[in-house]
């Protein structure tokens, strides 16, 4: 799961969403797209979780270290993200700071939440890796659109690339890459070529949907 919007590797957006032209969201309309993007994010997380799979950035290890350790999703994504709100806010501002934090807090109450609500009596891994890249794609533009994220490693790339210059994208791939050679020694290969399925149809969905040039209200 994506941590922040890209047009493609190592660019950066979630700050420029704003270019001063449109007009901005109303409260009511932030509140939506919180809701609507945490609420799918949390879906994708049950079809993940369901099917023993994982995915990139602060999501996936949390969800890596539920499987490993057992504890809940929600209590770990939440308590993984606290160490990276100072430096969103440095890099991105309040606002930015504070909607991603709420939409953090929401995804890991729907997250367990969900799972009390929906069960799945079949589902392959290869549609749910699909379902889950499309479904966790539209809920993170959805958030990118409303000045918010998931938190986590996207903030602290974007604060590394501009105090030292290292792109934020190589970051970003750096951390997955890591995450998922550690989930070979947790979960079966197949799985986690499954997983890289879902991942790249999250970020693909992305970088198709999400440019400054179609949308500019914040």
């Amino acid at each position: 799961m994506s941590d922040q919007p890209q047009d493609g590797p190592g660019t950066d957006q979630v700050a420029e969403t704003t270019t001063g032209k449109g007009v901005g969201h109303s409260l009511l309309e932030d509140a939506q797209g919180l809701a609507y993007g945490t609420l799918m994010a949390g879906f994708g997380i049950v079809i993940l979780t369901e099917l023993g799979l994982i995915t990139g950035q602060t999501a996936g290890l949390a969800v890596l270290i539920s499987y490993v350790t057992g504890w809940s999703f929600g209590l770990i994504f939440f308590v993984v993200n606290l160490p990276f709100y100072w430096l969103g806010y440095r890099r991105m501002g309040w606002r930015f700071t504070i909607k991603t934090f709420v939409a953090v807090a929401l995804l890991s109450f729907l997250s367990n939440w969900l799972k009390t609500q929906i069960s799945f009596d079949f589902l392959t891994p290869w549609t749910g890796a699909v379902i889950f890249g499309m479904v966790t794609g539209s809920a993170l533009l959805a958030l990118f659109r409303h000045g918010a994220s998931l938190g986590g490693v996207g903030i602290l790339a974007l604060y590394l690339q501009e105090k030292t210059g290292f792109r934020a994208g190589w970051t970003q791939l750096g951390f997955d890459a890591c995450l998922f050679c550690a989930a070979l020694f947790v979960l079966p290969l197949d799985k986690v070529l499954f997983s890289l399925l879902g991942a790249v149809i999250i970020n693909f969905v992305i970088a198709i949907n999400h440019r400054r040039d179609w949308y500019v209200a914040t």
